[in-house]
């Protein structure tokens, strides 16, 4: 059976909004939840940024059940790989064992604030497989030392390492980050519902494993509410992740968005409260293979109803939908 999942969105609600959001979505019956790790909000109109790994702690220790999870963190500008083994473990250890480690090889709009620049994408892909190997060795108990191409591990150890070690996933957009997930990861993660990415992760051997998708949607009684809240904070979104992960503002976003309508986004994004309008949107990734499917709800004020609808509405009708 399908599993759905509740997105903290952390471009759209503050830390404590946050961890009061996915108590009640908990409580609403979602099967897991996952959370974006930024710096910048993607439109200056979304308004937040928190550090999610804090937001992360305290979700562990507000709820009992639901699994938590990054989607995703870059291991390689911001934070250097060794520092991120030991958050995943420490997760792990605080939620005892609901943490999964999501992974990618990172966006400009987050990762430039350190002033590393920012390589190409082999370049970042390069990287990203070296710090998932650090991470990994880590993970195996003992000290580490490593000395390669882009990183230097001086004699670490994770000192609090949990019994049942954080599952790694890896956030795919194309043959390349395939290869890299097929090879390394635990469960694979993308944004769009496309059947080619998971026969690619397939074949570098991620058969049998685990696939996670993320969907916006809109919920409101009012229709046109939900239109224009998706096209004011949303409408980022159509832009495709290898245009996306190159634009280093907020302000960027802005003009590549400008030429965008509100009935575009509309057109990719459900909105509204039409439960057949929200099946049918998730039915893509269904169809495409993924295992679990994790809703965002756009507006950080609108999470309440959101979640309310959900228990009563939504997650029984994705239920029946795709059992």
């Amino acid at each position: 059976m399908t599993q759905f999942g509740y997105t903290m969105m952390t471009e759209q609600a503050g830390p404590r909004a946050l961890v009061d959001h996915v108590v009640r979505a908990e409580d609403a019956g979602f099967d897991f939840s996952v959370a974006s790790d930024h710096y910048f909000p993607w439109l200056r109109s979304q308004g937040h940024a928190p550090y999610a790994w804090s937001v992360l702690g305290a979700a562990a220790q507000a709820t009992s059940r639901i699994p938590l999870m990054t989607y995703v963190t870059c291991p390689t500008f911001r934070y250097h790989p060794a520092v991120v083994a030991q958050k995943a473990a420490t997760m792990q250890s605080l939620s005892e064992g609901r943490f999964r480690l999501g992974l990618g090889s990172g966006e400009n709009l987050n990762e430039h604030v350190v002033g590393g620049g920012w390589p190409p994408v082999n370049v970042r892909h390069e990287m990203f497989e070296e710090a998932v190997g650090i991470i990994r060795a880590l993970f195996e108990g003992g000290h580490v030392t490593h000395h390669g191409t882009h990183f230097d591990v001086d004699s670490a150890r994770l000192w609090d390492l949990p019994d049942d070690l954080p599952p790694i996933g890896i956030a795919v957009s194309g043959e390349q980050s395939c290869s890299i997930a097929g090879r390394l990861a635990d469960f694979v993660i993308a944004t769009e519902p496309e059947a080619d990415l998971l026969t690619s992760f397939d074949r570098h051997g991620g058969e049998g494993k685990a696939r996670v998708g993320q969907l916006p949607v809109c919920y409101d009684r009012d229709r046109d509410t939900a239109v224009r809240r998706a096209y004011d904070q949303f409408r980022w979104f159509g832009g495709g992740w290898k245009v996306n992960a190159e634009l280093p503002h907020p302000e960027s976003f802005e003009s590549a968005t400008q030429f965008v309508r509100p009935e575009d986004v509309a057109g990719a994004i459900p909105c509204g409260d039409s439960i057949d309008d929200f099946v049918e949107a998730v039915r893509p990734f269904i169809d495409a293979g993924f295992t679990e499917v994790a809703l965002v709800q756009i507006g950080g004020e609108t999470q309440h109803e959101y979640l309310d609808w959900s228990a009563k509405r939504l997650l029984p009708a994705l239920s029946e939908a795709f059992v």
